[in-house]
């Protein structure tokens, strides 16, 4: 039971980091900047309920990103399950936030 345990979690934790990957990557296409490290890190876990109620894991990833190759900005993605709720890109002082439209 806690090999299938451990296996479902590292196959769900390979999966989100996927997803946070790509949603990374466009984030910043859609910025003019380039994903650096073409790769995100998990920085907090935790259990949070969805527009339906359902306990679902919270993850935050953060990344980094440039528009030159050279200065580094940070970014942050959040996904609940493997749906991306939010993105942060923190740019000249600015942070450009994206967060999901309700379904309604």
């Amino acid at each position: 039971m806690g090999l299938a345990l451990a296996a479902w979690g590292w196959y769900s934790g390979t999966q989100a980091k996927e997803v946070a990957v790509r949603s990374a990557r466009r984030a910043c296409e859609r910025n003019q900047q380039q994903l650096l490290d073409e790769t995100v890190a998990l920085s907090a876990l935790r259990l949070r309920r969805d527009r339906s109620g359902q306990v679902r894991l919270l993850r935050r990833y953060d990344f980094e990103f440039s528009a030159d190759g050279e200065g580094r900005h940070c970014g942050e993605i959040e996904l609940l399950g493997r749906r991306v709720v939010a993105t942060n890109l923190e740019l000249n002082g600015f942070v450009l936030y994206e967060q999901e439209a309700d379904e309604s």
